[in-house]
């Protein structure tokens, strides 16, 4: 079959927040550079970002880039590489005056600074209190940025193939990246895009679970892709689950609420987080609040008839503050609650909402992986930026705030580190002969295949265990089981069946090559969460209790490591985490408290 081959120096799969801030870094550059989208790129789910970018420019409190090192280290339980870590808040300041200087309209103090608001584990002189870090446009913060960036790469002329779906990566016999496959989605056409760098930036994959915040396009694409191409996937056992998801919609309501004033409570009209939280109350880390409202469930405080969910509470601030820093939350809250939040609180249960885990990358952007000698070495010509990369910055649990900077801080330097090994290199590299024959061979099959499973069934199948097995609270047992029903699992996405052949070129077609990039993501997170025999951040087994040696049931001893999955074999190997900053003092160890 003669597939057709289009050419650049280099391409970014995923329009997002981190594809489209690479895409500026490439474009401006002088590189001619292809951006990928599922959708159009301002349709991307970095739109469905509300509460803010965190960036310690003291424009509201005193701040400190160290202090927002402190805060997103405690955050992530220690298992956040340091060195990224400080390389993300020291660059923090200079990716919002980026922004700023893209045309973002932030939202503005009356002395014409930017405004800044209180979010979740954001604390000032090493947690000592809340500080106001979020820089805000309303409560549609990821609208805003996509389109000032968008516009950027318009002016750029980056090149947007939208309505296509990236299917596999190209890698020659000494293992270079040298391109990928892709599928036209109106068409059916698969196409080989030949590049110099490919740069992964295709979001998160929270449809694995029944009840997520997550845009349906958000099925781990890029970590399929990498896994099948035998790059092992770190960290996939931590997944965060947002507090404030609408009860019975999972519609996500921003930390921003809490950070202007916002309070949960639960059936006894109790602002009950003062109970888990003294200090930081409401504004505590994701997974410390969204425990403490499952406990509050759990314990029967919940509200409602089926006492299944709490309430944030509004109702105490003035109107003209809501419409002023909260219009969506108001409007979301009327369609998806029937509620109007001026006059009485929201409903909420905690919902999943990011992936803390992804492809292993460093803070310049290259994709590392170990080599056969074990040694962590750089995949030429491959890059990754975003919810699917894991630089690691979030560790076991991610601060709100810090995923449109980790979006944009590592979205460009993964764009900087494209940029400089694309000069350096003289020429595209051959194309292997076989370049498409694995992309071809998948779609085949599910074309052909008769008397399978259909799409439905199989990522009813995947969310439904995910959701059952590996949720806010982990099981000892039924992780177990959850590993077994995965792998079964497994099996009926080997064997998906299109019903209505009418639609085998289209929509239908596309939906299964996205659940077999789902089980992937699923396995990796159900294996690597019965392998690890600890609590740490949002990952928390019952086998694994606070105790006087082990507080918050946290074991540095044996498990202060990264995890990494691998496709073939289901295998699970680790790696060390980096203590050691670029220029300060290791943060070190101790109990997480707020």
């Amino acid at each position: 079959m003669n597939i057709p081959v289009f050419k650049f120096d280099a391409v970014i799969v995923g329009a997002g927040g981190s594809g489209l801030r690479s895409a500026i870094q490439l474009s401006e550059a002088g590189l001619k550079t292809a951006v990928l989208s599922k959708v159009f790129p301002t349709r991307s789910h970095t739109v469905a970002a509300q509460g803010g970018v965190a960036a310690s420019l003291g424009n509201s409190d005193a701040d400190h880039w160290h202090w927002h090192m402190y805060d997103t280290v405690k955050g992530s339980d220690w298992l956040g590489d340091q060195d990224a870590i400080e390389y993300m808040c020291r660059k923090a300041v200079e990716a919002v005056v980026d922004l700023e200087h893209y045309g973002m309209p932030f939202d503005r103090t009356e002395n014409g600074k930017i405004y800044q608001r209180p979010f979740g584990g954001h604390m000032s002189n090493f947690g000592e209190k809340p500080v106001r870090r979020s820089c805000a446009a309303a409560d549609r913060t990821g609208h805003a940025m996509l389109h000032a960036m968008y516009q950027r790469n318009v002016k750029a002329n980056t090149q947007f193939f939208v309505e296509w779906m990236a299917l596999d990566l190209i890698r020659d016999s000494e293992g270079v990246v040298v391109g990928v496959t892709a599928l036209e989605m109106e068409t059916g056409q698969v196409v080989i895009f030949h590049s110099r760098a490919v740069i992964f930036a295709t979001g998160g994959s929270g449809r694995i679970f029944a009840s997520s915040t997550n845009a349906f396009i958000n099925t781990g694409d890029g970590l399929g892709m990498a896994a099948r191409a035998g790059i092992p996937l770190e960290d996939m056992e931590f997944w965060q689950f947002h507090p404030t998801g609408v009860a019975g919609a999972g519609v996500l309501i921003t930390e921003g609420v809490r950070g202007e004033g916002g309070v949960l409570r639960n059936s006894d009209h109790e602002r009950f987080m003062e109970r888990y939280a003294p200090n930081a109350k409401d504004l505590a880390s994701r997974d410390v609040v969204s425990r403490a409202m499952t406990t509050e469930i759990k314990e029967g405080r919940g509200c409602g008839p089926n006492k299944d969910y709490v309430l944030l509470d509004i109702t105490h601030l003035e109107p003209a503050t809501i419409m002023k820093r909260l219009p969506g939350i108001r409007e979301i809250s009327m369609q998806f609650a029937g509620v109007d939040p001026i006059k009485e609180p929201i409903p909420v249960v905690p919902t999943c909402h990011y992936q803390m885990g992804g492809i292993p990358t460093n803070y310049a952007g290259h994709v590392v992986a170990p080599d056969a000698s074990g040694r962590q070495a750089i995949i030429p010509g491959f890059y990754a930026a975003g919810e699917c990369a894991c630089a690691s910055v979030h560790g076991a649990n991610r601060l709100g705030t810090n995923s449109l900077l980790d979006l944009l801080v590592f979205g460009k330097s993964a764009g900087d580190s494209a940029v400089a090994d694309v000069k350096a290199e003289a020429a595209h590299r051959d194309l292997p002969a076989n370049a498409a024959d694995y992309s071809l061979a998948r779609l085949n099959a599910i074309n052909t295949q008769k008397d399978g499973v259909s799409v439905f069934e199989a990522r009813q199948a995947i969310a439904r265990t995910m959701q059952d097995h590996a949720g806010v609270f982990r099981f000892a047992d039924l992780l177990k089981k959850g590993v077994t029903q995965i792998l079964e699992v497994e099996k009926q996405v080997r064997r998906l069946e299109i019903k209505d052949k009418s639609q085998i070129w289209n929509t239908a077609r596309v939906e299964a090559l996205e659940t077999e990039n789902l089980i992937e993501v699923a396995k990796a997170s159900m294996i690597s969460a019965e392998a690890r025999k600890e609590s740490r951040g949002a990952h928390v087994r019952d086998d694994a209790p606070d105790t006087p040696e082990f507080p918050n049931g946290r074991n540095d001893k044996e498990w202060l490591k990264h995890t990494l999955w691998y496709r073939e074999g289901n295998r699970i190997a680790y790696k060390p985490v980096q203590m050691t900053p670029l220029t300060v003092d290791t943060i070190a160890l101790k109990t997480r408290s707020y």
